[in-house]
């Protein structure tokens, strides 16, 4: 008997051969369809994403572990997905929840940052007073290196990440100062890839997580020009895969998440003119655009609207971020992207998922609904403008609350927020 000589590839091609054919069965059942299942199939299901979440955070009590550093990190998924849909807790789980956080004292950068998101992201004159800034700001210097990065926690690692953390608290809370700013950009700069993307640490693999945070972090520092932003562009523009989802690194599968973690990049280079005086070219919506079967999908020529010479219109944000929108086409196919998050990971029960075959989680159903947020508010002139009806994919139910790119927390909660601590 002969043996079997055909090639087999990698885990990861076979992985990709399968995500590509359930993909494309999906796009294949929608394009055919009747137009009405076509709706149905592209409706945002709210109701049960609600119900999903609220499950969330009805656990919460005494009996809810603050130890687990885990723990903080679901409160901020879930509240700021609530607020996404534009949807608020009642009195009683928003008492459980500031008391809940009020209990977690284990001190690492990254649970701070999703304690604080989370009360950010509940908001009122109960939530915004429980963050001690004094405490918040000693813990933060504790955590500064001597090479001017953060370490996540006492004796933990020195990462990207645990910079873009402790920056986005400071910045937010406004306690960020010369001392906490010192020598931050040069790590980060340091971990600029030959690919463009940015890595952890020095000497690793881009990756679309800490590409993002340390963008975010060069933004709120002022210093996002010292990055090489067109490799960075030139990275994250072709993570988009034929799928219409993104990838993190090179040569990985496409995941829900990162139509934030990657797409968030975009409206960061679109929204702040301190990194860029000019927007950057679009590129050709075509090398991103998803081949798989563009039936009845809005292509990003059809969204687009005059000539994308229109003046810059700027507001203030906070110290180091200004708003500039220009009618210009988003450098990511927005189209293709909303429709993987709403056939791919949406679970019509309720939640979102990284990709088909997948759980729902509620770390996915924040950062997809993030992303989508994201891909729908990409084309404004004006962040209080409401998205065009073409930019946005099914029913203009679907339409989710802004988001500030840097902090992803919802705009109106990041204002109120940031009016509340300029003036305490």
């Amino acid at each position: 008997m002969e043996p079997d000589t055909e090639p087999r590839g990698t885990v990861t091609q076979r992985e990709q051969s399968m995500v590509l054919n359930d993909v494309n069965m999906l796009y294949h059942i929608y394009a055919t369809v009747p137009p009405i299942a076509q709706t149905l199939m592209m409706e945002l299901q709210r109701k049960n994403h609600v119900e999903y979440l609220l499950r969330g955070l009805q656990q919460l009590g005494p009996s809810f572990c603050s130890l687990d550093a885990n723990r903080p990190w679901i409160c901020y998924w879930i509240l700021h997905s609530m607020a996404l849909l534009g949807e608020f807790v009642d009195a009683d789980l928003e008492d459980r929840t500031i008391e809940f956080l009020s209990r977690c004292q284990m001190p690492h950068l990254a649970t701070t940052y999703a304690a604080v998101n989370a009360l950010i992201s509940l908001g009122g004159e109960k939530s915004l007073p429980s963050i001690n800034r004094s405490k918040v700001y000693t813990f933060l210097k504790c955590m500064k290196d001597p090479s001017g990065a953060f370490r996540m926690h006492d004796a933990g690692e020195i990462d990207v990440r645990a910079c873009y953390t402790a920056i986005s608290v400071a910045s937010i809370l406004n306690i960020l100062d010369d001392e906490l700013l010192q020598n931050v950009g040069n790590y980060i700069l340091s971990c600029q890839t030959y690919e463009g993307g940015i890595a952890g640490e020095p000497g690793s693999e881009a990756h679309g997580g800490y590409t993002f945070c340390g963008l975010a972090a060069m933004i709120l520092i002022n210093e996002a020009d010292r990055l090489d932003l067109a490799a960075l562009i030139g990275w994250v523009v072709f993570r988009q895969g034929v799928e219409g989802g993104f990838q993190g690194r090179t040569n990985k599968l496409v995941d829900g998440c990162y139509s934030f973690w990657q797409g968030g990049v975009f409206a960061l280079l679109r929204r702040f003119h301190s990194i860029i005086g000019e927007s950057p070219t679009p590129v050709d919506q075509r090398g991103a655009e998803c081949s798989i079967d563009n039936t009845q999908t809005t292509t990003a020529s059809d969204v687009s609207e005059g000539d994308g010479s229109s003046d810059e219109i700027s507001s203030q944000g906070d110290e180091h971020c200004h708003f500039q929108h220009r009618e210009r086409e988003p450098l990511f196919h927005s189209i293709a992207l909303q429709r993987y998050l709403l056939l791919c990971s949406q679970d019509p029960r309720g939640g979102l998922r990284d990709k088909l075959r997948k759980p729902r989680d509620y770390y996915h159903t924040c950062y997809c609904l993030s992303g989508l947020s994201i891909c729908q508010h990409s084309w404004l002139k004006d962040e209080d403008s409401s998205p065009l009806p073409r930019a946005v994919l099914g029913p203009y139910s679907n339409v989710l609350e802004p988001v500030h790119p840097v902090f992803n927390i919802v705009l109106d909660r990041y204002h109120e927020a940031h009016e509340f601590f300029s003036r305490s």
